[in-house]
């Protein structure tokens, strides 16, 4: 079966996450570093953050019904937001409460280079899975920078794993630091002021991402770009005098409910407006495939 690209980019985050969180939860154990723990969490957390996502996106396949006339695009909205939760309360607060209890009562760390080996590899994984989710990314927006395209993504899969690996990417140079200062001068709180810092990080992180996800998740608009598009393809029958109004809901990732409400020149005919209406249906179809429901509406009071 061919996956897209936003199921593509959980799966590699999936693959490489599970993998990381085996291999870090062993380093902590054996070393006793708080901070590896906590990155060892925050990789769990992750794991399942995206088989809740893949789930999410299996449900919101399912066809409409009597009960969701519009379909169930909307529940990767949901699961997203359950996400942004996890990491705000296992990843990040835990996290925080970890690197406190770490430098009350701190601890020094053994075998540090097992830190820094399993650190070394994860960097790698967790690289490999972001490229892969910044290059989806680009792909859909490559004309605006990367904080703006998350800011206008529609796709909660892929917004969620470039924060997520963003975020554990910086997580394992501070947990580096750290175990580093730890040993090196022999100071063994730095574990605990780093797992600290990796909490308020995913807890910055799980903000951001309970923002966006709510604002779809309440009902968002589509994109400026695809209404201006849709605005010009509909223009361009001389016959329509104005534009009079302009709705739209975004239901999916690629799914929209898009309403126009179009004025006609004076002396249009009925069959003329027929005819438009239908042409107009027609051209927005063929370029605009993401335009799942469509209704285009002659003014009240029109000739």
């Amino acid at each position: 079966m061919k996956r897209d690209g936003s199921t593509t980019v959980v799966y590699a985050a999936l693959g490489g996450n599970l993998a990381i969180a085996v291999t870090k939860f062993g380093a902590a154990l054996y070393t006793g570093s708080s901070a590896m723990f906590t990155e060892a969490l925050h990789s769990l957390v992750d794991t399942v953050d995206q088989g809740l996502l893949l789930y999410g996106m299996h449900r919101a396949k399912r066809p409409p019904d009597e009960a969701h006339p519009f379909g169930y695009g909307l529940e990767l909205y949901f699961w997203s937001f359950v996400v942004a939760l996890l990491i705000f309360s296992l990843g990040g607060a835990f996290a925080i409460y970890e690197g406190v209890e770490k430098i009350r009562h701190p601890e020094p760390i053994r075998d540090a280079w097992v830190n820094f080996t399993v650190l070394g590899l994860a960097v790698v994984f967790e690289g490999y899975s972001f490229r892969v989710a910044w290059r989806e990314m680009r792909r859909r927006h490559a004309d605006v920078g990367m904080w703006s395209a998350l800011r206008r993504s529609k796709d909660p899969s892929t917004f969620t794993v470039i924060l997520e690996d963003g975020a554990a990417l910086i997580g394992l140079v501070v947990a580096a630091a750290g175990v580093a200062v730890s040993v090196g001068f022999d100071e063994p709180r730095a574990d605990g002021v780093a797992s600290f810092a990796i909490g308020v990080l995913l807890v910055g992180v799980a903000v951001v991402l309970a923002r966006e996800t709510r604002s779809l998740l309440i009902g968002e608009s589509a994109s400026a770009g695809l209404l201006a598009k849709a605005r010009d393809l509909v223009a361009q029958d001389g016959r329509i005098a104005r534009i009079e109004d302009v709705r739209s809901l975004q239901i999916g990732t690629d799914s929209v409910v898009l309403a126009m409400v179009l004025s006609f020149r004076d002396g249009t005919s009925a069959e003329d407006r027929d005819a438009v209406l239908n042409e107009a249906h027609g051209r927005l179809r063929a370029r605009l495939p993401s335009l799942a429901y469509l209704y285009l509406m002659p003014a009240r009071g029109g000739p």
